[in-house]
């Protein structure tokens, strides 16, 4: 088994996720792995990082698939023992102009943006070993979708003592509150990516806690994070940030120095802690 720190990105063939991968490869004492749905696409970003001297490995990983979480997990517990940081940067997002019904957008982004990355963490969270740090890529919409929800949802979302049965269970009721078409009436913003990202902000709230709880003297750093906006596929040209710079509060929070006791259960942006 490798005694050798181990960093893993969700969704990082290209995009944000690639400029996380490629300051981790510069930084990251250990090794780094990339990930992404298509083997082919994956191995294509890892050679585009060897061709500026940065060594990135590749593993495959589909987070709406639970067998390749799964396969993941058993890899890095076989490899390393472990993982020493984690970020769960893959999601998805329909185009403003995009045509599908919205009950379809709700099912599919929360179905990869909420629930894939829940069952990332419930399968690799408890292999974090002590000092590790975990980042949950968020959005700033998550922070305007909280606004635009009903004054008792924004209750249960702000709450401390919210329980992850109890997010699931909001989650999926939007979904079907949106095959319903009752979604509005029953308080919720008109936005699936934004509500998939108040899941994801959430959640780590809760996550946060439980280590707490349950893995108080391990020191682990667990934080949800806005990277900006960011010129990417899914943000499209006119944004005003590079994938790089988008790179930077997710990157500062995977390497937390061992002596921080925070940030931690926090929702960050430009490095700096926002109010939830």
């Amino acid at each position: 088994m490798s005694s050798v720190p181990v960093a893993v990105v969700t969704g990082s063939n290209k995009g944000i996720g690639f400029a996380i991968v490629r300051a981790l490869c510069k930084q990251f004492p250990g090794d780094v792995y990339l990930t992404a749905r298509d083997p082919g696409r994956g191995q294509e970003a890892v050679s585009k990082l060897q061709e500026e001297g940065l060594r990135a490995l590749f593993h495959q990983l589909d987070i709406d698939d639970l067998q390749s979480i799964r396969a993941l997990r058993d890899f890095l517990k076989e490899k390393y023992g472990g993982l020493n940081v984690l970020v769960n940067n893959a999601g998805i997002a329909f185009k403003v102009h995009d045509t599908t019904p919205f009950a379809v957008q709700a099912e599919v982004t929360l179905k990869t943006n909420f629930f894939g990355t829940r069952n990332v963490c419930t399968e690799l969270l408890p292999l974090v070993k002590p000092y590790g740090r975990v980042v949950n890529v968020s959005s700033m919409v998550s922070s305007s979708a909280l606004g635009g929800c009903s004054r008792e949802l924004q209750q249960k979302f702000c709450s401390n003592t919210i329980t992850e049965d109890e997010l699931v269970e909001l989650m999926t009721k939007f979904v079907e509150d949106t095959k319903k078409g009752v979604h509005e009436k029953e308080g919720w913003p008109n936005t699936a990516y934004g509500v998939s990202k108040i899941g994801v902000t959430v959640l780590s709230r809760i996550q946060a806690r439980m280590l707490n709880e349950k893995r108080k003297g391990d020191h682990i750093l667990l934080n949800a994070c806005c990277p900006g906006w960011v010129r990417t596929d899914m943000a499209g040209p006119k944004a005003t940030k590079s994938p790089d710079e988008g790179a930077e509060t997710p990157v500062y929070l995977a390497l937390l120095p061992s002596d921080a006791d925070g940030p931690h259960g926090q929702f960050l942006s430009n490095k700096t802690v926002r109010t939830w």
